[in-house]
């Protein structure tokens, strides 16, 4: 099996910041290079929280090249690369492989409601037309669907199948996945709240939501982990608490755009379905933010 690049640590699951409904491209880069210097350890663009069910192919290609240029290889980049059409998801992980992304993060297909086989040829699909390592995101709350320990553990004996970004927010999966596949096999969590829990497992790090808000604690509590510090690590998870709460009280992105544009980073705003997050939830988030530490 081809050798794969050890994902470890926090990868913030980056928004994508709009301007009069266009991507705001300077907002974008200043995002990426913020998120570098506050320690972040990776990065993941047009994932879910990045609004990838509205942006065009093209824009989607965009935010891929521009975090790529703007991170310069100072962290690893994750890009989002999924579709629920197996030929779109291979044209997307195309164009990250060539744009020069470390790996690409695959979810399982929506709304279709595959069969595990169905999953599997859809991710070998992937894995023979790249030569970079898959994240598969399995994340059943969305996708409907739920890959089974046994069709990851058939996908790692692909050359390019790296490991699992877990949105099952089921913590014996960690475990059941680390004695199916072994401890290489990389898992991120994919649920804030959890990720401390989920480390405690075996895990090797979390792409997070809340990481766009407070990357300098999400990354602190990584490093905290892997010092074997875990009285550090919950003081910190203690600050984070009510963050985690906040921002997922209405849908991810608005929550963690909201709570950018009170630190002054970009413009809040989505595009629809999506809403901008109400006044009881805005207020929510100000006052997780405060108890983090993040704004005064």
């Amino acid at each position: 099996m081809a050798a794969k690049t050890k994902f470890r640590g926090s990868y913030t699951a980056l928004v994508t910041p709009f301007k009069n409904g266009a991507l705001d491209e300077q907002a974008f880069r200043s995002l990426v290079n913020w998120q570098i210097e506050q320690g972040t350890h990776g990065l993941v663009p047009v994932g879910t929280t990045g609004e990838s069910p509205t942006l065009s192919h093209e824009e989607h290609h965009k935010v891929v090249e521009w975090c790529i240029e703007e991170a310069k290889g100072r962290v690893p980049v994750i890009a989002g690369a999924g579709s629920n059409s197996t030929r779109e998801a291979v044209e997307l992980a195309r164009h990250a492989e060539k744009a020069g992304a470390d790996a690409v993060l695959v979810v399982t297909p929506y709304y279709n409601k595959p069969t595990q086989e169905g999953m599997y040829q859809h991710f070998k699909a992937v894995n023979d037309a790249i030569g970079i390592p898959i994240i598969i995101y399995n994340i059943p709350p969305r996708s409907v669907v739920d890959m089974s320990v046994d069709t990851m553990s058939r996908l790692y004996e692909l050359d390019n199948i790296a490991g699992v970004k877990d949105a099952t927010a089921n913590l014996g999966r960690v475990s059941q996945q680390r004695h199916a596949m072994g401890p290489d096999f990389i898992q991120l969590s994919g649920e804030d709240m959890t990720a401390l829990a989920y480390m405690a497992a075996g895990g090797h790090g979390c792409i997070s939501v809340v990481s766009n808000v407070a990357p300098k604690l999400c990354s602190d509590l990584m490093g905290a982990v892997f010092a074997g510090d875990y009285p550090g690590a919950l003081k910190i998870q203690d600050r984070l608490v009510p963050l985690h709460d906040a921002v997922f009280k209405e849908p991810g992105v608005a929550g963690a755009k909201h709570g950018l544009t009170l630190l002054g980073r970009i413009q809040e705003e989505v595009r629809l379905p999506l809403m901008p997050v109400t006044e009881p939830t805005g207020k929510a988030i100000r006052a997780a933010m405060m108890h983090a530490g993040v704004i005064n």
